[in-house]
């Protein structure tokens, strides 16, 4: 897990085939992404309190918010709708999948920094992971670590060695976060 959380699967095929002898072929993609999405459909659940930290957000900002996720489209929109914030994000959502370089690289977040005409300095990100982490340090934002050490997330120290401004473990911190450092959301 700590090899490939926050990676994407097609910018990691070279190092699963190496270690499992499997070559990820784009049928192989294909029916990866399904198994994935029918999982999403049945398990998914909200983080505890992300959904009411979300719409305060979204709400004082006036919308002026993104998601910039490293994920394809399709499974970003598809959690968003899941936990009933595809609204939040309608039009602002941003795929490393569709940007010359995905997470660590920062391309989708200065993509999403541009749509919203803010500098990504004056951007807060929230990260759960050290690669994204790193994409969002890379762009210049100020980025807030999100970790809760359950599976597929990063924990507060590597969180913090790539330069997060804080880690926090309940999303119900998030608006005061964000509102005690000045920042817009991206």
């Amino acid at each position: 897990m700590n090899t490939f959380t926050g990676k994407a699967v097609k910018d990691e095929a070279a190092l699963i085939e190496a270690k499992t002898g499997v070559k990820i072929t784009d049928e192989w993609l294909r029916l990866f992404r399904a198994r994935r999405n029918e999982a999403l459909e049945r398990d998914l659940v909200a983080i505890p309190n992300a959904v009411a930290a979300i719409r305060e957000i979204h709400a004082r900002l006036k919308g002026r918010i993104a998601c910039a996720s490293g994920a394809d489209r399709h499974k970003v929109e598809l959690q968003l709708a899941k936990v009933g914030l595809l609204d939040c994000f309608q039009g602002r959502i941003f795929s490393g999948h569709e940007m010359p370089r995905s997470k660590p690289h920062p391309d989708v977040y200065l993509a999403a920094a541009e749509a919203l005409g803010v500098d990504p300095r004056r951007c807060a990100i929230v990260e759960d992971t050290v690669t994204g982490a790193m994409a969002g340090v890379a762009a210049g934002a100020t980025v807030f670590g999100y970790s809760t050490g359950e599976s597929g997330h990063s924990g507060p120290g590597p969180l913090l060695s790539v330069g997060v401004a804080r880690v926090f473990s309940d999303m119900a911190e998030l608006p005061a976060l964000l509102s005690g450092h000045g920042l817009q959301a991206a």
